[in-house]
């Protein structure tokens, strides 16, 4: 990885003068501790080479991790980074709270704002147009598939490519055949926090469930416990029944998933092309033994909720600090321009991808500079490391017409607590009165939407 050091630093060598900044920037985007490949990355990258163009911004490192819970209090305080990431569901909330800054001026004289893909830019804006924020990247649910258990189970045709289940009906069927011949849970759901409804939730739409609607007079009106719905967590119902779940999936969050499927306890998790990382390099599924397919259709067809990471930036950060944390992201490669430092950047993450064991995918295209996006197409091509058979119906899948769908849009994280509540209900009882449970889930989603939307 040296010789991407020499050619970036050589490269910058190249340009003839560097914007005078004088700033302190907390990078809040900064690995955890724990993920040490990641955090050489930007030690021996990203750092030096921003370093050599600025060296009057001071970089003060962060591994923050946003949660709803702690954020308020956070901003209050003035500790937010200058520069975090959160979720697509997050950045209304935040705008209206007044809790991140504007970086439209700055976007503006960066000629970024209008490479900004529109849907994500409306979802990074508030009422006037402006803007509070920039696309890290983009992703699309699906299932990911140990594909060792899968062998083992004897389900993989003459060329080693898993059977794979294309409807939920198939994947109990499947299930029962992977529990009998290894012993392993078909599939890791979670229940424990926020995240088991957010992956509820689009299993409902593959039953055709729309969870919330606006009549005719602007209300939002809460939809979790229609048919559709009640066809969903029925499906869940009969998953438990069957014995195809991990142990306890009420102690199953978004990272013990990915351990299970890992190291083969389960042979099947809910899962993005954006965390090909956590099976692989952090719990030792080899790259050749991962998997992806699109999501099973219910009674309706399948559908891939779309979502994604946002780069935003506290309240209090000034002008200054704003302008070099976006230039932080250009060395990066996550901005789009194509400088020699930046073009560095995108092929520095694809070697530091092939050299820990993640798979190299194609992207999900967060801009619209042609010139940018093809360049991460090319710097794939040239380090791609998979077998693509093994990511074709995935990628099939979330292209097709209609196949994505935006998370449903109002106090979303609450409307997928009130879904956990409920599988946490039936998980841990199979004879659980699952009309009864998403009536009261309705209830309280309708609550919330009524004092904090419909005022």
């Amino acid at each position: 990885m040296k010789k991407f050091l020499s050619l970036m630093l050589a490269a910058l060598m190249l340009l003839s003068t560097a914007s005078a900044m004088a700033a302190t920037v907390t990078l809040g985007i900064y690995p955890v501790d724990t993920d040490s490949a990641a955090k050489e990355n930007h030690d021996t990258y990203y750092i030096p080479a921003f370093k050599e163009l600025y060296p009057d911004v001071e970089l003060i490192t962060s591994n923050y991790t946003y949660a709803v819970e702690t954020f308020t209090a956070l901003a209050e305080s003035g500790k937010v980074p200058t520069i975090f990431e959160t979720w697509y569901t997050e950045p209304q909330k935040l705008i209206r709270n007044g809790q991140v800054a504007d970086i439209t001026d700055a976007l503006t004289e960066l000629g970024w704002l209008d490479k900004i893909n529109p849907s994500i830019r409306a979802l990074l804006s508030d009422e006037n147009g402006r803007v509070y924020g920039v696309p890290r990247d983009g992703y699309a649910l699906g299932m990911m598939l140990n594909v060792e258990v899968f062998e083992d189970a004897g389900l993989v045709d003459e060329n080693g490519i898993p059977l794979y289940p294309k409807t939920w009906d198939e994947l109990i069927e499947t299930g029962k055949i992977i529990k009998e011949k290894t012993g392993s849970a078909a599939l890791c759901l979670l229940a424990q926090d926020n995240a088991g409804g957010w992956h509820f939730s689009n299993i409902a739409w593959t039953f055709g469930a729309q969870l919330e609607v606006q009549d005719e007079n602007g209300k939002w009106l809460a939809q979790l416990n229609t048919p559709e719905v009640v066809a969903a967590m029925t499906m869940v119902q009969t998953l438990v029944r069957e014995g195809l779940l991990t142990s306890d999936p009420t102690s199953e969050n978004w990272g013990t998933g990915f351990a299970q499927l890992g190291t083969g306890a389960a042979a099947m998790y809910i899962a993005a092309n954006d965390a090909v990382n956590q099976p692989t390099q952090n719990n030792g599924l080899a790259v050749d033994k991962l998997m992806m397919i699109g999501m099973p259709a219910g009674s309706a067809r399948s559908y891939s909720l779309s979502g994604g990471t946002p780069y935003m930036f506290a309240a209090n950060a000034t002008q200054e600090e704003i302008m070099a944390a976006l230039k932080y992201l250009e060395i990066m490669g996550r901005a789009p321009v194509l400088t020699e430092a930046s073009k560095a950047g995108l092929r520095a993450d694809a070697e530091y991808r092939v050299a820990n064991g993640i798979p190299v995918l194609p992207a999900f295209p967060v801009w619209t500079d042609e010139a940018f996006n093809q360049a991460q197409a090319d710097v794939v091509a040239e380090f791609s490391n998979v077998d693509d058979r093994m990511f074709e119906n995935y990628f099939d899948a979330v292209s097709a017409e209609g196949g994505l769908k935006m998370e449903e849009p109002m106090e979303t994280q609450q409307m997928y607590g009130e879904l956990t509540k409920v599988l946490q209900e039936v998980v841990t009882n199979p004879e659980a009165d699952v009309q009864a449970l998403l009536d009261t889930a309705n209830a309280n989603l309708q609550t919330i939407l009524d004092e904090n939307v419909n005022k």
